[in-house]
């Protein structure tokens, strides 16, 4: 598959590396100039390439950037891409980090994401930690198996979005659609707790409208209050227990 990816950070640039070495055509950009982007590209045995020449000739676009950078993408990105080609979001929305936003009020932040495209998205792999998604990974049918939500309103966009997470060693639970896809976000039982496929439809469908943003601010109040930066397992775990109401 041919595969623009927008944004090579942590989640972006791991998606990359995958994918090209499960054989797949991917070309990355990002905001450094292009002698740096070539390397980092060279990196991930992917191809450099533009913000304009990513969204090109391509099946499926990934944009793996800040919540508050979608704001400052070319105007009219995609006006050429066909509507055939899968559009995935990995952001997450931290006002802490992104501002406040009054136009994402009402709406699930890939619904808010969705109209700053001017395109539907499929909002995926934006409930996995960095660390979880570089060395989790399982061949498909491998026991304790590690599942990512994917939410959207096109089920054959779905279903691109949930062979691309297989192929990275992952499990998908069908998220529901993009106005559901609150139920993924920073905060909830389903946001980067590393559960099953069983478990994570429990959680997502456990999950309480409200609850999340609560929960993530709690979680980045208790990060600050650290003396040193959580380990992974740490992260998990407090992710877990501020989705219970359970943080101290």
């Amino acid at each position: 598959m041919k595969i623009g990816i927008i944004g090579t950070g942590a989640i972006g640039s791991t998606i990359a590396g995958k994918l090209s070495a499960a054989g797949h055509q991917v070309k990355v950009t990002n905001t450094r100039d292009m002698a740096t982007l070539k390397e980092i590209a060279a990196s991930l045995g992917a191809e450099a390439a533009t913000i304009e020449d990513v969204v090109k000739d391509v099946e499926a676009i990934i944009f793996s950037i800040p919540f508050k950078a979608y704001k400052d993408l070319p105007k009219n990105l995609l006006q050429d891409v066909p509507q055939e080609v899968t559009i995935m979001d990995t952001s997450n929305y931290y006002p802490m980090r992104d501002g406040e936003l009054p136009d994402l009020e009402g709406k699930t932040e890939s619904e808010y994401i969705s109209e700053t495209l001017g395109r539907p998205v499929i909002k995926v792999f934006n409930n996995i930690l960095e660390y979880t998604l570089r060395h989790k990974g399982k061949p498909a049918g491998e026991e304790g198996r590690i599942a990512i939500s994917v939410a959207g309103d096109n089920e054959a966009h779905k279903k691109v979005a949930a062979e691309l997470v297989d192929t990275t060693g992952f499990d998908t639970v069908d998220g529901g659609s993009l106005s559901e896809s609150w139920r993924q976000e920073p905060g909830t039982p389903a946001y980067c707790t590393e559960l099953n496929a069983a478990e994570l439809k429990q959680a997502l469908a456990a999950t309480e409208k409200g609850k999340g943003p609560v929960a993530r601010d709690a979680v980045m109040q208790k990060f600050q209050s650290l003396r040193s930066f959580p380990s992974h397992e740490e992260m998990v775990a407090l992710n877990r227990s501020a989705s219970t109401g359970n943080l101290r």
